[in-house]
């Protein structure tokens, strides 16, 4: 029998951590789970920033942040940005971070219901999240709908582990521990997660795999 899959009430639970302990948590975790590195997802997230621009997912707001400082340090044009958590617990960190930014604004939100109209945002980023949604399916066609026609999305997923020994087995560990916690829902195979992009209109503009994580830009028509 399988197990039963977290609610997003429960996931928002296992997340009611101190923001410094999920950063550190973070840190950990894009490290030997993602293999990755904080200065590519800087990169990659921070490139797709437009005029009115949605974080879905955004936690306590530090790769935001950090994302937002790498384009100012570049005089890359500002963006207002709106940024969205299920979990309370995060969104302090964020509110807190972020309270006398007048281009940044957080509000509480299901990624699989967002409270926006169709066609409202330039960009969206879903930056170490989509592995985390209970429904994926559905926050991916809330992402489409809520942006402009020639809107871009940039997303990273978390694979089931890819890499040589002993950084595989370091990997499903700490998935395994994050399934138990909460945090994490599941990791996917490349073609499944690309397909579920795909099938709600999403067009690819880019996509990478690095380590155990799959980089992608997509275009709504």
């Amino acid at each position: 029998m399988s197990k039963r899959a977290k609610t997003r009430d429960e996931i928002a639970e296992a997340y009611k951590s101190p923001p410094w302990w999920y950063d550190a948590r973070g840190f950990f975790i894009l490290t030997f789970a993602y293999n990755s590195t904080l200065g590519a997802q800087i990169r990659f997230f921070g490139r797709n920033m437009g005029a009115r621009h949605l974080e879905i997912g955004c936690g306590t707001g530090t790769l935001l942040e950090m994302a937002i400082k790498w384009r100012r340090r570049r005089k890359l044009p500002e963006s207002e940005v709106v940024g969205v958590d299920y979990a309370e617990s995060m969104l302090a960190g964020a509110r807190h971070r972020f309270a006398k930014d007048e281009y940044v604004t957080v509000k509480h939100a299901d990624a699989a219901e967002l409270p926006f109209a169709d066609s409202e945002f330039d960009t969206a980023n879903i930056a170490n999240s989509v592995h985390c949604f209970p429904d994926v399916d559905g926050a991916i066609h809330e992402a489409f709908r809520v942006l402009k026609p020639g809107g871009t999305l940039a997303a990273n997923v978390l694979l089931y582990p890819r890499t040589p020994q002993p950084l595989k087995a370091i990997a499903e560990r700490i998935n395994r521990w994050g399934m138990r916690k909460g945090i994490l829902h599941t990791p996917y195979e490349a073609r499944d997660i690309l397909s579920r992009f795909t099938r709600v209109g999403f067009q690819v503009v880019d996509s990478s795999i690095s380590g155990n994580c799959y980089n992608l830009l997509l275009k709504k028509p």
